[in-house]
């Protein structure tokens, strides 16, 4: 039996860890600036919705990002920028509306209540579905296995000499989910203002569509994390040293060892580390964040070579992860309690990663937007 626990964890993990409008009616024109791009003479002036519309009242919870142009991936002097990060694109984004943190246990448990909605990880497997996703003549694992669960972290005992060898830290755990985030023992209660996790693809969308919101954008959440300061590292600046007053990360021996300096060895509550400019708390560690985005490891090569400005970019137009090409992956941004210096430094803004949409993890959650455009219909 712990041979296939093994064999379905490292299953799911080659697939989820593959890598470290305007209205009809005469109302006040929103103020805007705009911008007339020559990079190439195809790229036309956008009037770019830089602040809230003055008759927009924020919703609850919720901050304006102001829209802006920026240069979208990897900064200079990064040195911990990885190649599918760059080169830097230059985008148009409009305004929007942000969840100041991320969706919290609090919040989904009100929209589970609503509507009864069950996340995957509470579901039963179909290992014919499974099966498509890992490597052919993967044998199928005993049915006492596939059982609902999900994904959880556990220390190593010892120093790792191959961290793209994930399966030393994550476990396969029947009856992990969101209201037992480290596996069936664990519990949600008493922490109603911690980020929710162990969240699928699917089931921030339904819940976005039971809210009226949707995911980010790369391009917004980048835009978000930034509030103003495009050519920073990290969203307070450029001062690693300061990174345990700013974030939850793992500062330690990953993944041995977390000396806890910020506070936390897991999930911390949200509006544990001071917001951003934009009043956005978490931007940086905690947990990931889904966009709506596809993965595709080389989309900013892409993009560059087009030699054009994209305005409100909605992503690559399929997905594409290196070492296994079927994946379907999703981009996830902000990186995690699990994010060391020693391992990938995703705490830094333009750090990206692919999820599969189907995957949850107990260090994976998600926040929401609302355009304008949804808020005026």
């Amino acid at each position: 039996m712990k041979n296939s626990i093994k064999v379905l964890g490292l299953s799911i993990l080659i697939v989820i860890l593959a890598n470290c409008k305007s209205e009809t009616k005469e109302k006040k024109r929103p103020e805007t600036n705009t911008v007339k791009e020559n990079i190439t003479s195809e790229v036309e002036e956008h009037a770019i919705l830089v602040n809230k519309p003055d008759e927009l009242i924020a919703p609850d919870g919720m901050a304006w990002v102001s829209g802006a142009t920026f240069k979208q991936g990897a900064v200079a002097g990064d040195k911990m920028a990885m190649g599918h990060e760059k080169p830097a694109i230059d985008v148009l984004v409009d305004g929007f509306f942000m969840d100041a943190t991320e969706v919290t246990n609090k919040q989904f448990s009100e929209f589970v209540d609503a509507t009864s909605y069950v996340t995957i990880a509470e579901r039963g497997i179909d290992w014919e579905e499974l099966k498509k996703q890992v490597p052919p003549g993967t044998p199928k694992p005993h049915d006492s296995i596939l059982q609902p669960g999900s994904l959880t972290f556990k220390k190593s005992k010892s120093p790792v000499a191959n961290l793209y060898d994930f399966s030393q830290w994550w476990n396969w755990t029947i009856g992990a989910n969101w209201q037992h985030p480290n596996g069936p023992k664990s519990t949600i209660k008493g922490k109603d203002n911690y980020p929710v996790v162990q969240i699928a693809y699917e089931d921030a969308l339904a819940y976005c569509e039971w809210a009226n919101r949707r995911l980010p954008t790369e391009a917004e959440w980048e835009l978000a994390s930034r509030a103003g300061s495009y050519g920073s590292v990290y969203n307070w600046g450029n001062d690693v040293s300061v990174l345990s007053e700013m974030a939850n990360t793992w500062e330690g021996d990953f993944p041995v060892n977390n000396s806890k300096d910020d506070g936390f060895e897991l999930r911390a509550p949200v509006k544990s580390y001071p917001a951003n400019a934009y009043g956005l708390y978490d931007m940086a560690g905690n947990v990931w964040e889904w966009t709506s985005d596809w993965y595709n490891a080389n989309y900013y090569k892409e993009m560059n070579g087009q030699n054009t400005v994209l305005i409100n970019p909605m992503g690559a137009n399929s997905p594409f992860t290196p070492n296994n090409p079927l994946a379907k992956e999703k981009v996830i941004k902000g990186g995690s309690f699990l994010c060391s210096d020693s391992y990938c430094a995703s705490y830094r803004v333009s750090a990206r990663m692919g999820s599969s949409m189907d995957s949850s993890l107990e260090h994976t959650g998600f926040r929401t937007v609302a355009s304008v455009d949804m808020l005026t219909k």
